[in-house]
This record gives C-alpha cells, sequence and structure tokens, in this order.
C-alpha cells in the first residue's frame, strides 16, 4: 500500500508540472522569463504530454495508474482525508475516448507552444 501512496504522490507531482506548463510558458514568453526556454524542460513536458496522448489514444489508462491500482489490490483500505482529495482530483470516471480526445488537444497546445515561445 505505501508504494502505491507513493505512486499516487508521483501521479500527482507530473500531473502538476504539465498543467503548470500549460499557463508558465505562455505567461513566461509574454513577460520574457528565461526559464521557460530551458530546452531540456520543454523537452520534458513535451514528451511527458506525449506519452499520455500516446496512451490515451492507445484505449489505455496512464500507466502509473494501472500501477497503482495493481499494487492498491483494487480494493485499498480507507484513505487519509488528503489522499481521498487527491485521487478524485486526479481520476475522474469519464470513457477513455474523452481523455484522448483531452490529451490529443492539449498535446497539440505543447506542440504550438514550442514555436510560439521557442526554446534554446
Amino acid at each position: 500500500m505505501i508504494l502505491a501512496d507513493a505512486i499516487l504522490a508521483v501521479h500527482f507531482v507530473i500531473i502538476g508540472f504539465n498543467v503548470a506548463g500549460l499557463v508558465v510558458i505562455p505567461l513566461g514568453g509574454i513577460l520574457g522569463w528565461r526559464v521557460v526556454r530551458i530546452a531540456w524542460l520543454r523537452l520534458l513536458h513535451l514528451a511527458l504530454l506525449a506519452i499520455v496522448a500516446g496512451q490515451a489514444l492507445a484505449g489505455r489508462a496512464c500507466i502509473l495508474t494501472i500501477w497503482q491500482n495493481e499494487l492498491s489490490g483494487g480494493n485499498p483500505a480507507p484513505e487519509p482525508m488528503i489522499m481521498r482529495w487527491v485521487d478524485h482530483l486526479i481520476y475522474w470516471n469519464l470513457p477513455i475516448y474523452v481523455f484522448a480526445v483531452l490529451y490529443s488537444v492539449v498535446f497539440l497546445y505543447v506542440v504550438a507552444l514550442c514555436l510560439l515561445v521557442p526554446f534554446r
């Protein structure tokens, strides 16, 4: 169960990084922030979103979601309130095609950001 919680925490950090990038990159481009032009950060952001979109287009849930479900046995013990809140924030009960469309649009947005706010 501890490993499942660790995977949830890592998942939350990755989601935070990806979502923050969607806002920080264009804002930083407008305000002239040099950090949004760091190539390895932008390429990491692009790669993570490519993986997420690719998995959704393949009809699969995120690998971190799959691992967490397997490690928790599909019937987890009662969680602390904050973990339950994080869990509900991350996992939405929607069909996979909704995520495929959503993640594909977000990925195309990030590709467009590579052109609009080029990195070095």
